[in-house]
Parts: structure tokens; sequence; C-alpha cells
């Protein structure tokens, strides 16, 4: 592994979460990019180049979440992309995780436990 902190672009309009994201994030050893909206979101992936994004389903629209996903996608994006969601099981006959080639989708509230399990096995830390 390298002996850099790995970048994680978190997307989320409320500022709670991206507050506790950070906390978790941080004492972990990961560097976090907080950005509050999808268009803030498209700015810093271009400027930060993260190896991880963590994106809102739903924001100050409600389909800005997927939106930015099929956005990165076409910049090309080959990090992988875990959507945030309050939605919960509901979420299915919102969005297709395969279309969008997400990595996986994270209810909220967030776990600390589960969230870092997953993104450490993710990337391979």
């Amino acid at each position: 592994m390298k002996d850099e902190k790995l970048t994680i672009l978190c997307v989320d309009d409320d500022p709670d979460v991206l507050d506790s994201l950070r906390i978790v994030l941080e004492s972990k050893g990961y560097t976090m990019v907080g950005a509050r909206s999808a268009e803030e979101g498209l700015e810093k992936y271009s400027s930060a180049h993260p190896d991880l994004l963590m994106i809102d389903l739903m924001m100050e629209e409600v389909d800005s979440g997927t939106t930015l996903v099929t956005k990165l996608q076409a910049l090309g994006n080959t990090a992988p992309v875990y959507m945030l969601s309050s939605v919960g099981e509901e979420l299915q006959y919102s969005i297709d995780p395969e279309k969008l080639g997400l990595a996986g989708v994270f209810q909220k509230p967030l776990s600390a436990s589960v969230l870092l399990k997953t993104l450490d096995a993710r990337l391979k830390r």
C-alpha cells in the first residue's frame, strides 16, 4: 500500500452528515474532501482525484445524486462510488445500482464500523 493517505470525496447537502463522515474517516487515516452539492462535488472531483466517492442520493434536487454519478462516468471516473441513502428498501424503485455502476449503497444513519470495514476492504487497507 502507498504511504500517502487515500482521499474520499463525500457529497451531501447535510453539513452534519459531512462533519460526522469527516470525524470517522479522518480518525482512521483517510483524507476527506467534502462537498455540499452535486455541482460542488463535480468541481472537487476534478481537483481532488479521489480514491473513492460517497454521494447522497437526494440533495438539492431529488435526482442530483444519480445525475452526478452519470456525469462522473462520462468523465471516465474509475474510483468506486457508493450512494448514501435514507430511502431504505424503496431505493430499488428509484435507482438501478448496477446500471449506475455503484460499488454499493450505505443506508443512513451510517454505522461507522460497517462503513470503515467496507471501505478498508474495498481500498485494500
